[in-house]
């Protein structure tokens, strides 16, 4: 009983390959050497990218994915922001507390 848990990937784990997947997918990203981890569903992106535009899509892409409620850019890339910085959670989005 308790190796159930050990045969379904955990959410955190499956966005990863989605995100992924969607980055070696995108025409602009797919050649990018950038490393995905996810951690309470916020993507936490990584590596060097050689521009600024690039630095953007490839967080863009990662925030499209179903399921990513956020993406942390640590990518390092000429003209960007600096990659400890850079947090994107939308605002709009409410918790809602059950009891």
């Amino acid at each position: 009983m308790g190796d159930v848990g050990l045969l379904m990937p955990s959410t955190d784990e499956t966005l990863r390959e989605a995100v992924r997947r969607a980055l070696a997918s995108d025409p602009d990203t797919a050649a990018l050497d950038v490393r995905v981890g996810v951690l309470n569903t916020v993507a936490h992106l990584a590596g060097q990218v050689p521009s600024e535009s690039l630095w953007h899509r490839a967080e863009a892409v990662a925030a499209r994915v179903a399921g990513v409620r956020g993406v942390v850019n640590r990518i390092e890339a000429p003209g960007a922001p600096s990659p400890s910085r850079v947090i994107t959670i939308p605002l709009g989005e409410q918790v809602r507390k059950t009891h």
